[in-house]
């Protein structure tokens, strides 16, 4: 079905605007926001099981499709798995966009483990004009990000990771926009993330401390033409912790994350286009990323709204059976992008279904009855040991 779509990326190349929006909605579901990217995709959360949790997860134990590449040096030796999965995004408002994901690892040895990712997001067909509103056709615009990633053990309480990302975002199909031949933009990203975790007892009852940390997104500037604009990648700061409480047969997780965009935050202008407050937004990747926690016009204040509030419980059952909750909160003023999740996981032999589904919690909110649709497969000699 063609549908027609407003785009306030690279066609904005005359402002100071770099996200992608659908009648005042950004691709990744936020509405309102002065913190502006390019490539937004990459802030969707592909991985049903912390989509269920409401996005929480950066400290989660690991599966095929982890938010912590570092979390994968803790599974089994000898196992390697692969995980896809689909959602229909923002159908609301566009029936045919759609985000896939496809990830997959090897366990190296008891130390090292290596895995790939490949993300695509898909915006639907639209109906491109001219100035003059005649037809010039139609095209599937459409962005992809493709991973390596390495994760290495330091004992049995400490993990690291990293991963590199080529980014590559097709919108246009050389199209011509004022006087410059649009292309699809191209960056090149990477990924550091940390885990720790501890046992220990809460009451008497055995429970897994753990703490994660993940900056995504660093990378180089991207552009969609030959000009010297550039835009910034959606770079993010994850932080969390998780208790994982062990009773029998019973496991019971409670997450919390905290994450915050290193962009630069967008200024106040006056009436003569001058910054009357904050600061200028046009810097380097390195002082955007150091001056994204100091730079909001209203101060420290202003800094704690950037602030995105992820939280989550699962309880499974010899885990071959979870159910899940959680809940994202982001400020009105900085995205607006509030709801509520549940989701489901089943496991068989090597085979696990997860299912997550997300009911905003404002009115009419365009997120509201989002599926995301979860399978992955686990092979090795020692998956009995797992957890």
């Amino acid at each position: 079905m063609i549908q027609v779509l407003t785009f306030l990326v690279g066609m904005l190349m005359l402002s100071k605007t770099s996200a992608q929006s659908i009648k005042g909605t950004q691709i990744d579901g936020r509405q309102h926001n002065n913190i502006l990217t390019a490539v937004p995709f990459l802030l969707i959360m592909p991985q049903a099981r912390s989509g269920a949790m409401g996005n929480a997860g950066v400290a989660l134990d690991a599966n095929a499709s982890a938010i912590n590449n570092a979390a994968v040096a803790f599974l089994p030796e000898g196992t390697c798995g692969a995980s896809v999965t689909y959602s229909p995004w923002l159908k609301s408002l566009v029936p045919d966009m759609s985000l896939s994901y496809l990830s997959g690892y090897y366990r190296l040895d008891d130390r090292n483990t290596i895995g790939a990712s490949l993300r695509y997001f898909s915006i639907g067909n639209v109906q491109f004009t001219d100035n003059n509103q005649q037809s010039i056709g139609v095209f599937n615009p459409n962005e992809l990000a493709f991973d390596i990633s390495y994760a290495r053990s330091f004992g049995p309480d400490f993990s690291l990771g990293g991963a590199v990302r080529y980014i590559h975002s097709n919108l246009f199909s050389g199209q011509t926009v004022g006087s410059a031949q649009v292309e699809a933009g191209k960056a090149i990203a990477v990924d550091i993330s940390g885990l720790y975790k501890r046992e220990g007892l809460f009451f008497n009852e055995p429970v897994i401390w753990s703490a994660g940390i993940n900056l995504s997104n660093i990378g180089t500037k991207i552009a969609y033409s030959a000009s010297n604009v550039t835009y910034f990648l959606p770079a993010n700061f994850r932080i969390g912790g998780a208790a994982t409480f062990l009773r029998n047969d019973n496991r019971f997780i409670v997450a919390l994350d905290l994450d915050k965009l290193m962009v630069p935050t967008q200024p106040i202008y006056d009436q003569d286009a001058k910054i009357s407050k904050g600061k200028d937004p046009n810097r380097s990747v390195p002082a955007g990323i150091i001056g994204s926690f100091t730079d909001a016009p209203g101060g420290f204040s202003e800094e704690l709204k950037e602030i995105n509030i992820s939280t989550g419980v699962e309880y499974s059952y010899k885990n071959t059976f979870a159910l899940r909750a959680g809940y994202n909160y982001q400020s009105p003023e900085k995205g607006n992008s509030t709801y509520f999740t549940l989701g489901a996981g089943f496991k068989y032999n090597v085979l696990s279904f997860d299912l997550a589904y997300l009911a905003g919690s404002t009115t009419n909110n365009p997120m509201a009855n989002t599926l995301r649709v979860g399978i992955q497969a686990r092979f090795g000699q020692k998956l009995d040991q797992q957890k």
